[in-house]
């Protein structure tokens, strides 16, 4: 099931920022922590992928945590 969303955008005198917001239900599937850093990945002109720069690490220390 996809989640729609707009693209949204803010215009200043001298600049302007894009953002596109997703459902707390993704974020919350995808446990995402406030602060974290991911990555746009451009695929083609038609779809954009957002990874995790520290999947790897992140992955780990849920292992170690449940293994106790």
């Amino acid at each position: 099931m996809g989640y729609p969303t707009k693209v949204q955008i803010i215009k200043r005198k001298e600049s302007e920022q894009w953002y596109v917001n997703f459902p707390a239900v993704l974020a919350q599937a995808m446990e995402f922590e406030k602060g974290e850093t991911v990555e746009w990945v451009i695929k083609d002109r038609y779809a954009l992928t957002l990874q995790r720069k520290e999947a790897h690490d992140k992955e780990k220390r849920k292992k170690k945590r449940s293994s106790f």
